[in-house]
């Protein structure tokens, strides 16, 4: 999933107001809301109890759906031992096989692949 990152003070709903679910994190036991669209359930944005100032806005929602940066610079692969046998991870992008900080805010290393990576094939 392509999660553009946004702060709550650079965000705002222009019409109509999402329903939403939350549930608990399974990594970090914190809270995780889920909106989404009350007429057709589209998955909005997420909204994290760990990190209160950001939305996670799921990024196929918007009309132009290209128009932020995914260099490596800018993103990250994160749960890496959650995903599909398959994925493919490109190369030179920061990965991470759960998230990016423990759940006391210590920063996790990140891994960069050279070569892209596919889920689920030895590695060379």
């Amino acid at each position: 999933m392509v999660e553009p990152i946004f702060h709550k003070t650079s965000f705002e709903i222009v019409s109509g107001k999402p329903a939403h679910y939350s549930q608990a994190s399974e990594g970090s036991g914190k809270r995780v809301t889920v909106n989404f669209c009350s007429i057709c359930g589209t998955k909005l944005f997420l909204d994290f109890e760990r990190f209160p100032e950001i939305f996670g806005v799921y990024g196929g929602t918007f009309d132009e759906p290209n128009w932020f940066e995914r260099s490596p610079h800018m993103s990250r692969h994160i749960f890496l031992d959650a995903a599909q046998n398959g994925t493919v991870i490109p190369a030179g992008f920061s990965t991470f096989r759960q998230h990016t900080m423990l759940n006391d805010g210590t920063p996790v290393e990140a891994v960069t692949f050279g070569q892209p990576r596919t889920i689920g094939e030895p590695s060379p």
